[in-house]
């Protein structure tokens, strides 16, 4: 895979970073967040600096679902105008379920700012039923970080 570059806070780090569609979403906040915040310890041991959840969401949004999912160690990072999520192709509308623009389900590991590897659900589109978190999840990155 070529390796692309991102700015942002990631310059010199080791960073996880993983999307979700919207902050307390059922799978995203009973699921996928929690796996995150609850394997946070095993990434950082393995290698990782930071693990960060990003939605399509604004700052209050994302500070309140981490409130409310009692997260203290992933960083939530707000998109609020989509523009890293549709900067990185993974912009969906989600209109028929009533959210508007949202961030397709994947995870990264990104390394000095470059993008090593991407874990992208399967089904990429607009208008999806759901979105399945079968690769993206927090046990799929430490099975690869370990297997590094």
């Amino acid at each position: 895979m070529e390796k692309r570059n991102i700015t942002g806070g990631f310059s010199g780090a080791k960073v996880i970073l993983f999307a979700v569609p919207g902050a307390f979403t059922p799978a995203c906040s009973e699921k996928h967040l929690p796996g995150y915040e609850s394997l946070h310890d095993d990434l950082i041991a393995a290698g990782a600096d930071k693990v960060a959840c990003l939605s399509v969401n604004d700052a209050f949004v994302m500070n309140q679902c981490a409130r409310s999912q009692s997260i203290e160690k992933v960083m939530m990072l707000p998109d609020g105008n989509a523009e890293f999520t549709r900067k990185m192709g993974m912009l969906v509308s989600r209109e028929s379920n009533g959210m508007g623009m949202r961030s397709w389900r994947y995870s990264m590991f990104v390394e000095d700012g470059s993008i090593s590897k991407i874990f992208s659900e399967s089904g990429l589109t607009d208008n999806p039923p759901g979105v399945p978190l079968k690769h993206s999840d927090a046990q799929t990155m430490l099975n690869f970080f370990r297997s590094r």
